[in-house]
């Protein structure tokens, strides 16, 4: 690689097949956002009545984290590594700004910022940040690792996020996911640690278990007790609930069992005409189902599947141990946002709010995904880069 060159701009180098499944995913995704979202626009006056309001939104802030992911990827991504203690600092900095008059509440939660003019969710940025962090951290101190309390210790500035995430923003599915990746990106470089990690997993479900016991020994109603409590006890008992905490996952059920094999077809989603709440959303694969039907869903999921080997694949091929975590924490971001997206939905998790990449609608998601993306390309080009020079010297050593 040369060493001397930060940016080095073009498309040579970028992995044509990340690039295609990317297209096809995004493409899609248009295609099903407006399906799901035509009805609700045409008839809200905060859509200015534009049955296309929230595809033109969508495809504005996709085609400006498109600009921003050909930017990424021609940056050299050991740059980024740079930048990890100050981006840790921002990362703290924004969720404390929610607690100030920057922060914006909607539906009883305070998760975006304005600042300004522009508006974000402040869990976008820290999620892309948390990557850099980790993989830096993994590379200078991971070696280091030799035992359990070596592992704890290399968590915690990531716990530390996810706590203060969980904390002020009320934002359990992203606290989720950031605990998540960062256990799967450590578990990549120690393997040999996996009884540690399984012990730890064992530990935490026991005692959400004893605590959610705990909390319902006595039979109180379902407004007693906390909003996570009451969404675990809907998920349990769904028809106990049908008209309150369990009404829009019941919905999407609907939605998905009246789809059958082809579905209904494409925009003849009955569940969408105001059943569903916000169905662009958390719930779109839900009228994904209803509309395509199994056929329809099953391409969805080869689609990311196919997206997240070609993330692999990368992952694999990069030159040193910085790019490889580089790409499978965004492997594992992705995997698991889809994942989590697709158990709420089909009702093998109780509800939580876990966006579909790529298909919900959601500016500030779009943007940093394709930056993810960008950084993985990144990886791949400058590794490309690298073994092309090595080989260069390779043959003027040997002349």
């Amino acid at each position: 690689m040369r060493e001397e060159k930060v940016f080095q701009p073009g498309l040579r180098g970028l992995d044509t097949n990340l690039l295609a499944a990317l297209f096809f995913v995004m493409v899609f995704g248009f295609v099903m956002i407006y399906s799901a979202s035509y009805y609700t626009a045409g008839l809200s006056a905060t859509y200015n009545y534009d049955s296309m309001y929230l595809l033109k939104n969508q495809v504005a802030y996709s085609l400006i984290g498109i600009a921003a992911m050909f930017v990424v990827s021609n940056i050299n991504y050991h740059v980024w590594s740079i930048f990890a203690i100050p981006g840790y600092a921002v990362c703290i900095l924004l969720i404390l700004l929610l607690k100030t008059p920057l922060g914006v509440t909607v539906k009883g939660a305070t998760r975006w910022l304005r600042i300004g003019g522009i508006q974000f969710q402040v869990a976008e940025p820290v999620k892309l940040i948390m990557i850099v962090v980790m993989a830096t951290l993994i590379v200078v101190r991971g070696r280091q690792m030799k035992g359990w309390l070596s592992i704890i210790r290399m968590a915690v500035p990531s716990v530390i996020v996810s706590l203060l995430i969980l904390e002020i923003s009320n934002n359990m599915s992203t606290a989720a996911i950031l605990l998540g990746m960062t256990v799967f990106m450590i578990y990549i470089v120690h393997p040999d640690q996996w009884r540690f990690f399984l012990c730890a997993a064992l530990v935490i479900v026991a005692v959400a278990a004893v605590i959610y016991y705990v909390e319902n020994l006595d039979p109180a109603t379902l407004e007693d007790a906390g909003f996570r409590f009451a969404r675990i006890r809907a998920w349990l008992e769904p028809y106990e609930y049908e008209q309150d905490t369990a009404y829009q996952s019941l919905q999407g059920l609907y939605a998905i069992g009246s789809g059958g094999l082809f579905g209904k077809g494409l925009g003849n989603s009955i569940q969408k005409l105001g059943t569903i709440p916000e169905p662009y959303n958390d719930y779109i694969f839900a009228i994904i189902c209803e509309e395509l039907g199994v056929f329809g869903e099953g391409l969805i999921i080869l689609l990311f599947i196919y997206l997240l080997y070609r993330i692999y694949v990368i992952s694999q091929t990069a030159e040193d141990l910085l790019g490889r975590m580089l790409s499978i924490g965004v492997l594992f971001h992705i995997a698991l946002q889809v994942i989590l997206n697709m158990m709420v939905v089909t009702g093998l998790f109780p509800t939580t709010g876990v966006t579909l990449p790529f298909f919900s609608y959601g500016g500030t998601a779009s943007i940093f995904l394709l930056i993810e993306i960008g950084l993985v390309l990144s990886v791949n080009k400058w590794s490309i880069q690298k073994r092309v020079d090595d080989m260069r010297r390779g043959e003027d050593y040997a002349s």
